[in-house]
């Protein structure tokens, strides 16, 4: 299922063509602003530095001036302003290097800034999906997975389900219009599962038979 994707992409978000008959139904990538909030847990970092700043203030208030208290803390003010400059940035990165993709057959995952990956996951090897949606609109779909497949939740994060390990849930994380998107998956998915295919089996003496899966 994982694929190392080297080469330059003959489409978007995809390491090859589609075949015949697969139409890509929509392609986004996750929002840089949602991924640096919930995935680098962004706001946290904020308010662990602003209570830094508020512990040194309060810590020296006695012992100087209302002045130079103030000043004892502005350093931890613009080390959290560093701190978070820098995880908005990785965030940023890490939504400009993907692609989520969706057809009627699978979902494809471009994923990855240093090591680019896509990952296929077929419809037919998807046991469900989950949709987490926020206030803002912004959302993520998680997918459990069937068969032996196991994915390294190093090499997929943040694209997976919050502390899920075993097994990785991927995951279209942090996508804007979430609920719109989970509709046209859940269709395609639907639409797919309920789609007849029929393969020839070998046929017995005399005779020709045709097995539908």
């Amino acid at each position: 299922m994982p694929h190392d994707d080297f080469a330059t992409e003959p489409v978007k978000g995809l390491p090859e063509r589609p075949p015949e008959g697969e139409r890509i139904l929509w392609q986004g990538r996750p929002e840089a602003w949602a991924l640096a909030r919930d995935a680098l847990s962004l706001k946290w970092v904020a308010l662990y530095f602003l209570g830094l700043a508020v512990w040194r203030f309060v810590a020296v208030v006695d012992l100087m001036p209302l002045g130079q208290a103030l000043g004892a803390a502005v350093p931890f003010l613009i080390l959290g302003a560093i701190t978070l400059g820098l995880l908005f940035a990785i965030a940023y990165v890490q939504a400009r290097a993907t692609v989520y993709t969706i057809t009627n057959r699978r979902v494809a995952m471009r994923i990855g800034a240093a090591l680019t990956v896509t990952l296929n996951l077929p419809y037919t090897q998807i046991a469900s999906a989950d949709l987490a949606r926020r206030r803002d609109g912004t959302g993520t779909i998680s997918f459990l997975t069937l068969g032996e497949t196991r994915l390294s939740y190093l090499v997929c994060w943040p694209h997976v389900r919050p502390w899920k390990m075993a097994p990785t849930q991927p995951a279209l994380r942090c996508i804007a219009e979430a609920e719109k998107v989970a509709e046209i998956l859940g269709e395609a998915a639907r639409t797919r599962i309920a789609e007849p295919r029929v393969s020839r089996a070998d046929p017995a003496p005399g005779a020709a038979a045709v097995a539908a899966e």
